[in-house]
């Protein structure tokens, strides 16, 4: 299962049925679960634990230190779940500073040349096309899509079930459901397409467009927006989402 020319540092913990291609080098400090494959020339260094039934291919690089002029060797980590995928030239970074973490959920599907950086939190089913960036701290929430060459700014977040377009450059917080493009970021209504994909149905997306419009038409400031919202949430879970994600922007919302 390992090839002979891969180099594994004794102090790795490594599933018996796990896939090692030739001339990868795992580092110390690297846990790697069952039913995991690990490319040819892929580099991951630790601490980095690293679940279950995960796919990196080839030139990887995975579990490097922070690309943070701060970091000065401290003890941090990269933990990823179950069921990723991570193509061609990926770079993902652990946390920076003592105790820093940079994680990854379960079930996504990670493009060629994405770049991941220190602290980052990634969800459960994203998709990150080819050459998206995330600076560090940057939060993105379940079934997120970023398109190709998408760069989402430090400290951003993205609500669940948003969609960025290609090229789109993000440098404040997308709400939950919201579709988003150009350069600066703006938003252009709801992904409705992904939506309808993922078992929404006319009349959940009916009240999810009509919370678009409160939030994105109505002229409204976003304090009294938010409060508009929230009577609209009650006995309605998926506004009370966006809702909550609202009460905890820190940088402003794409507007």
């Amino acid at each position: 299962m390992i090839h002979p020319s891969a180099q594994i540092d004794r102090s790795a913990k490594i599933a018996a049925d796990v896939r090692i291609g030739a001339y990868s080098v795992i580092g110390a400090d690297v846990e790697i679960g069952a039913g995991t494959e690990i490319g040819p020339h892929v580099v991951i260094e630790g601490p980095t634990r690293i679940g279950s039934n995960n796919r990196v291919w080839q030139f990887a690089s995975i579990g490097a230190a922070a690309q943070d002029k701060k970091f000065a060797g401290e003890r941090s980590e990269l933990i990823i779940g179950d069921g990723n995928v991570f193509r061609e030239f990926c770079t993902i970074h652990r946390g920076t500073g003592e105790g820093g973490v940079t994680r990854i959920g379960n079930d996504n599907w990670i493009m060629a040349y994405v770049h991941i950086a220190h602290d980052c939190i990634v969800g459960n089913h994203t998709i990150f096309s080819n050459n998206a960036t995330l600076a560090g701290h940057v939060e993105v929430a379940d079934w997120v899509i970023l398109s190709g060459f998408c760069g989402v700014h430090q400290f951003c977040k993205i609500g669940a079930h948003a969609f960025a377009a290609m090229y789109s450059a993000i440098n404040r917080d997308v709400p939950p459901y919201v579709l988003v493009a150009g350069q600066f970021a703006e938003p252009r209504g709801i992904n409705n397409e992904g939506l309808k994909r993922r078992g929404f149905d006319a009349e959940r997306i009916l009240a999810i467009k009509r919370a678009y419009k409160i939030l994105y038409k109505s002229g409204l400031p976003l304090l009294e927006a938010r409060e508009k919202l929230q009577l609209a949430a009650v006995g309605a879970p998926d506004i009370q989402v966006l809702v909550d994600f609202l009460g905890t922007s820190q940088r402003s919302i794409a507007r």
